[in-house]
């Protein structure tokens, strides 16, 4: 069956753009041009994803992001912003989106990044299906909790620990740090991230993994605690303690 899409955007000629693209796509797509429409849309009619535009009048896309959150609404959110800074896309991540894409966009860039979005959440509970079986020897798994460092995550259950402090964590987040705990001590490189966590590689260009990686360290770093992200320059990233 096809996904049903909720598109909020105010501006009537990007809104008409990408709803037709959307459903040449062979999505469903409810278009709205502002925050307090996408939240009678979503209570009324719950899609299978929500693309917001950042800036809308009266209530904005990062305000429709934390009403839903709030309400323990876990639907997948892909926001469109013209805010290059990383600080306004983390605002954004902060509010509860699970991905952006940044104005002006590639139409094939919003397609990947939707398909990625419902890939993760196709089964229900958010899981990937594309992150590998196996555990690395530094990552211990039991009872469906895997380990490393000093991170412990109940893969089930959707929650993370680093020792006795539980981490809030995105969707994302979570499964970029699932990534990096099951591979334990081996260095990731970017395309293999960003394949195996949005599905698509954007390139040398972009900035989203750093990005995420930045925001995921900001929730694990202690003061006093070493480090558990490192970056291997030119290459990608690798969790260990040292």
């Amino acid at each position: 069956m096809p996904q049903n899409v909720l598109l909020a955007e105010d501006d009537r000629a990007i809104r008409h753009a990408l709803e037709r693209a959307l459903t040449l796509e062979g999505y469903e797509v409810t278009a709205v041009a502002d925050g307090v429409e996408a939240l009678a849309q979503t209570h009324r009619t719950p899609p299978d994803v929500l693309v917001l535009d950042v800036m809308m009048p009266g209530i904005d896309g990062l305000q429709v992001c934390r009403v839903l959150r709030a309400e323990g609404n876990r639907i997948p959110i892909l926001m469109l912003t013209a805010l290059v800074e990383t600080a306004d896309r983390i605002a954004g991540l902060d509010a509860g989106a699970d991905d952006y894409v940044v104005k002006p966009f590639d139409v094939e860039e919003v397609f990947a990044r939707l398909r990625a979005l419902l890939r993760r959440t196709g089964n229900g509970n958010g899981a990937f299906d594309d992150v590998q079986a196996s555990v690395s020897k530094e990552a211990q798994a039991s009872n469906g909790q895997i380990t490393a460092a000093e991170l412990r995550m109940d893969i089930q259950a959707r929650r993370a620990w680093r020792g006795q402090r539980e981490l809030e964590l995105t969707r994302t987040e979570f499964e970029l740090l699932e990534l990096l705990v099951r591979n334990a001590g081996i260095v990731l490189d970017h395309a293999t991230i960003y394949d195996r966590i949005w599905g698509y590689d954007f390139g040398p260009g972009s900035k989203n993994l750093a990005v995420y990686v930045g925001y995921l360290r900001r929730k694990l770093d202690e003061p006093g605690a070493p480090a558990l992200i490192h970056t291997v320059r030119g290459v990608g990233y690798v969790l260990r303690e040292d």
